[in-house]
């Protein structure tokens, strides 16, 4: 079966920028709306992937916001700032360059 590139394109994209939106549950819904809604292997592919990368933001967020206490968290809280805002500028220009093969994000926890 032949997708439309364009509109692969662009619900990739929208998965993986969702995370630029808020860091409310507003964010996440983007990519389970889509997911649920699509029927394109490679667009629900990204957005499992979006949503792993969600969650695995705000675990790590809640693990470094913790070791704050003992003063280890604030570089690593900087350190997960640079990488929640990099590593989906990356996969939007994956997506949008090849809409053929979905984005996986390098050193996540796949829990979908």
């Amino acid at each position: 079966m032949e997708y439309d590139s364009d509109k692969r394109k662009l619900f990739s994209a929208l998965c993986h920028g969702s995370v630029f939106i808020s860091a409310t549950g507003i964010s996440i819904g983007i990519p389970i709306a889509i997911l649920l809604i699509s029927d394109d292997p490679i667009v629900k592919e990204n957005a499992q992937e979006s949503l792993n990368f969600h969650l695995n933001i705000w675990l790590y967020g809640l693990i470094f916001g913790i070791l704050t206490v003992v003063l280890i968290g604030w570089p690593l809280l900087g350190l997960l700032f640079l990488v929640s805002w990099i590593m989906p500028i990356l996969a939007i220009l994956q997506v949008l360059s090849n809409p053929d093969q979905s984005y996986r994000y390098p050193f996540i926890f796949r829990i979908l």
